[in-house]
């Protein structure tokens, strides 16, 4: 099991809270991707929260389904893991040559794990030079409980799949979504169901992972509550009038920015935390994604409150599609940031 490298001929397969996304891609980086199947399947959450054996057997039939529907003939999956079930941070350490530093950062990477190594599956990627201190090397180093990973592994394998690499969401929701070319550093924001997950890419590299508490299912509760409706209703409020506040009396706005007005504070705080790090360096944009992209005014109001341009990611940014995939795909396409970021890893 690779937890962060290349893997060769793959699939991804990102599993959400109310659906599955699946991804083949082909091509590279260099020249560009197209996309050769996909698969878009929704789920129940409380399928994808049973942890029954009967559970996992469900589930595991409904990916093999999805698989089947999008014809995908290879059995190796790249599969992305909850920001929720993983720890990932940034390390700094001396700058040595390659192979030196592959040695001895294996001696390390227990100083940036959360737990017994006993317990953890541990992988680590070279970033490269510091930005701040060229003496420096940075390191990204994620882990996952190991429990939770071989329980996820032995679940897909008795379908006759097989997991060959596992990657952290957040990192592969950045892949797909990072602005080709930028400058300035640009912090993705993917706004969930339960939680948001916010990555910042500075220089081609993530620089910064956090997931903070909180999603579009704390909105959804608030405003059935504040205006009495049924939570049904109440998301449908929510995504079609969004922070409009001339809407149904600007009832929604307000509700929605009481409890906005933090989160768009975390955010700030993410770029100040961000510009005292990397001196000379600083936030230039910010993406959306998730139910950010999908609310109405959401981006604008983000913007307004964080002082930072902000737009709404397109992960298919570098995929080749026909019209009869954009068509297909009209609805749920900003939904596949995680599974195309997966299947967007290199080989290298």
């Amino acid at each position: 099991m690779n937890l962060l490298h290349g893997v060769g001929d793959f699939f991804s397969l990102d599993i959400g809270t109310n659906s599955m996304r699946i991804v083949q891609l082909s091509g590279n980086s260099q020249h560009g991707w197209t996309l050769q199947r996909y698969a878009y399947i929704p789920v129940d959450p409380k399928l994808v929260q049973d942890a029954s054996e009967l559970g996992k057997k469900r589930l595991g039939e409904a990916i093999l389904g999805a698989v089947n529907q999008a014809g995908i003939k290879t059995k190796n999956i790249a599969l992305g893991l909850p920001a929720s079930k993983t720890f990932t941070s940034i390390a700094e350490t001396e700058t040595l040559p390659d192979n030196e530093l592959a040695k001895s950062f294996k001696y390390e990477i227990d100083k940036y794990v959360p737990m017994s190594m006993s317990d953890a599956k541990a992988d680590y990627y070279i970033l490269g030079p510091s930005p701040n201190d060229p003496a420096k090397t940075e390191v990204l180093v994620s882990s996952v409980a190991k429990n939770y990973a071989e329980e996820t592994m032995e679940m897909i394998e008795k379908t006759g799949l097989n997991i060959v690499a596992m990657e952290p969401e957040p990192l592969a929701m950045a892949r797909s979504l990072a602005i080709p070319g930028a400058i300035d550093a640009t912090m993705i924001v993917d706004f969930g169901e339960k939680s948001t997950d916010i990555v910042i890419v500075y220089k081609n590299q993530p620089r910064l992972v956090r997931s903070i508490p909180g999603g579009f299912g704390v909105l959804v509760k608030a405003v059935a509550s504040g205006l009495n409706v049924r939570e049904d209703q109440s998301r449908q409020f929510i995504l079609k009038f969004g922070l409009d506040e001339n809407q149904i009396e600007g009832q929604v706005f307000r509700i929605l920015n009481t409890y906005l007005d933090n989160f768009a504070s975390e955010l700030a705080k993410s770029v100040r935390f961000f510009g005292t790090k990397y001196l000379g360096g600083k936030v230039g944009g910010i993406v959306l994604t998730g139910y950010a992209s999908m609310t109405p005014l959401f981006s604008e109001y983000i913007e307004a409150k964080t002082g930072v341009p902000t737009m709404k990611g397109n992960p298919w940014q570098l995929v080749r599609t026909t019209p009869e995939q954009q068509q297909a795909l009209m609805g749920v396409a900003s939904e596949f940031a995680v599974a195309i970021g997966l299947s967007e890893r290199s080989n290298d």
